[in-house]
């Protein structure tokens, strides 16, 4: 593993690091589908579905806990939403593997966990789904679980899948103290990445991102005020959506906890450091991407084009 240190995120960075082109439609710019949500948290899945649309993907398909589907359905008119069987605690059950498999088929990116609260039964489910996955994947908060069980589950996917994780969720997932991720948020972060195959993103104080090979990057974005509710299921539907338009889950993961951050830089300037809420956030996305793809605009370093320190003067910040 390298010993490098982290590259800091800047707009440059950023700008010299370009996404893929948009395309003419959306079938130039993928399809993303988000599994995730139970009968009592069908928000999870409406905000990270709403930020997969924000980053720029061109399809949303959303399967979940079949007695919220219809309602998810008329909030996200964009989207295909497809219900799941439940069990009686309104869980998806591992009966949904099969439909959940149809559909991934013919996705371009595949985010899992969004809205899942019972471990047991995410666990269960995602040990009929993952190892069945060939395109880029996308695990999320309690979808860590099944990682913490079963370390190597996305090797077979060469490197095209991403972990979203707030600190207390690495360190579950790594078998650690909270401390531990708290002293050293690069390398643990790196470590989980090595031991898994897979690109990590960590929230909390700023983002840190670590690839597999050792690779990382900080990015000093994001406030307190996006430790609050959903914040880490919008961040996971930026990272899917611009996997599903093409990036690369280095790239994907880079660009995603930066613009999640810098989304939440510019809600504390306008509404106030804390008190802003998590479906505020994707809105923001698409003028914080247009200014970092265009070579016109104005930013330096950590600002995505609005002074950090303007914001807020605190580094903490949600997944």
């Amino acid at each position: 593993m390298s010993a490098e240190r982290p590259t800091p995120v800047t707009d440059d960075l950023l700008r010299g690091w370009p996404l893929p082109a948009p395309g003419e439609d959306k079938e130039a710019r993928g399809r993303t589908l988000v599994v995730g949500g139970t009968a009592h948290t069908p928000g999870a899945v409406l905000l990270a579905g709403e930020a997969v649309l924000r980053a720029g993907a061109g399809k949303l398909q959303i399967v979940t806990a079949e007695p919220v589907a219809a309602a998810l359905a008329v909030a996200v008119p964009e989207a295909l939403v497809v219900p799941l069987p439940t069990d009686d605690h309104g869980n998806v059950t591992a009966d949904a593997a099969e439909r959940v498999l149809e559909l991934a088929e013919h996705a371009d990116t595949v985010l899992l966990g969004p809205g899942f609260s019972d471990v047991r039964a995410t666990v269960a489910l995602l040990e009929r789904v993952v190892p069945e996955l060939r395109c880029p994947v996308v695990l999320d908060a309690v979808g860590s679980a099944y990682i913490g069980e079963h370390r190597e589950a996305v090797a077979h996917l060469d490197g095209q899948a991403v972990l979203t994780l707030n600190p207390g969720e690495l360190a579950k997932t790594l078998g650690v103290d909270d401390d531990a991720v708290e002293e050293d948020p690069v390398g643990t972060t790196r470590r989980l990445a090595r031991q898994t195959s897979a690109v990590v993103v960590l929230g909390g104080r700023g983002k840190t991102v670590a690839t597999p090979g050792g690779r990382s990057w900080t990015s000093a974005t994001g406030g307190p005020g996006l430790g609050v509710s959903g914040s880490g299921d919008v961040q996971a539907g930026v990272v899917a959506g611009l996997l599903g338009r093409g990036a690369a889950p280095d790239q994907a993961a880079v660009w995603g906890a930066h613009l999640h951050g810098s989304a939440g830089d510019l809600l504390a300037r306008d509404v106030g450091t804390v008190g802003f809420l998590a479906r505020e956030i994707p809105p923001r996305v698409p003028t914080l991407l247009d200014r970092l793809c265009s070579t016109g605009s104005v930013g330096t370093a950590g600002q995505a084009s609005v002074s950090a320190g303007e914001a807020t003067s605190s580094g903490a910040g949600g997944r």
